[in-house]
């Protein structure tokens, strides 16, 4: 079950959400468990309109932040969530994170890379 105050609208936007991003981390590490009913999510004012917004926020098992999910008012959102490994076929680059984003059903993933050092 979703912790509330997530509407109901905007449930299966956040569960394909959930969906593509487990899929771009599985590319790079042994899926993590991305799943809705695991974030909490809090309700947010969106200050270009002043419309309620909704951030969701995983935390691992020691508490620490490890992915979040924003659906914002004008039907637009983002995700990400933390991977930390080293790119699977660049050696010289280092995944931080897999995000998704996109507005009104189209959803784009890429992962966050960092230089390896």
């Amino acid at each position: 079950m979703v912790k509330p105050p997530l509407p109901t609208s905007w449930l299966d936007t956040a569960e394909r959400l959930c969906l593509v991003l487990a899929s771009e981390a599985a590319r790079y590490v042994t899926p993590p468990p991305i799943r809705l009913q695991d974030a909490a999510f809090v309700e947010v004012t969106d200050p270009a309109n002043n419309l309620p917004s909704y951030e969701g926020t995983w935390r691992n098992p020691q508490g620490i932040r490890c992915g979040s999910l924003t659906l914002n008012s004008d039907g637009s959102y983002y995700a990400e969530y933390d991977v930390l490994t080293l790119h699977p076929e660049k050696p010289r680059w280092f995944v931080e994170a897999v995000t998704v984003w996109g507005r009104d059903g189209t959803v784009k993933a890429e992962p966050r890379l960092l230089a390896a050092v």
